[in-house]
């Protein structure tokens, strides 16, 4: 199950999906989410597909789910796409008994877990930081900016 929503901190330049209830280990699922955090898109899809994971399809799905959110949803392209978060938290443990030997039953524990990836648009950061430097760079070369910072310029 995948949902897509907004986060409130840079709205504008992050796209996220959510696959909650993956019939896996949160330990298991950690061991790759650590090695696709902060990498470009391309590269996390290549290393997704070499890896001899079950993860790593669940995640795969996930990374792709996310990327297909920020190109329909918000326009951005592939190719600026990085991982900014990529979290995996413990969900629901499943409990079942199973049927042993003398009418006794066993215990099984089929744990799942949440898994969220959080895809950043780093043109969009670019062209942000580009802008505040060219402001910044008005108002040093402004002639006729008072330099006490008074509103009339006195002082």
């Amino acid at each position: 199950m995948v949902m897509i929503d907004k986060r409130k901190a840079n709205q504008y330049t992050e796209v996220y999906a959510l696959g909650q209830h993956i019939c896996m280990s949160a330990h298991k699922a950690r061991r790759v989410i650590d090695q696709i955090r902060g990498r470009s898109y391309e590269e996390t899809l290549m290393i997704l597909e070499l890896m001899p994971y079950r993860a790593c399809y669940a995640i795969l799905k996930l990374v792709y789910s996310a990327a297909a959110n920020a190109t329909h949803n918000k326009g951005f392209n592939e190719t600026s796409l990085i991982i900014s978060k990529a979290e995996v938290n413990e969900g629901t443990t499943v409990k079942k008994l199973k049927p042993r030997a003398r009418g006794r039953s066993y215990p099984i524990k089929r744990s799942t877990c949440h898994i969220t990836i959080v895809l950043k648009d780093i043109s969009l950061d670019e062209q942000e930081e580009i802008d505040k430097t060219k402001s910044y760079k008005l108002e040093l070369r402004n002639p006729y900016r008072s330099k006490s910072g008074g509103l009339w310029g006195k002082g």
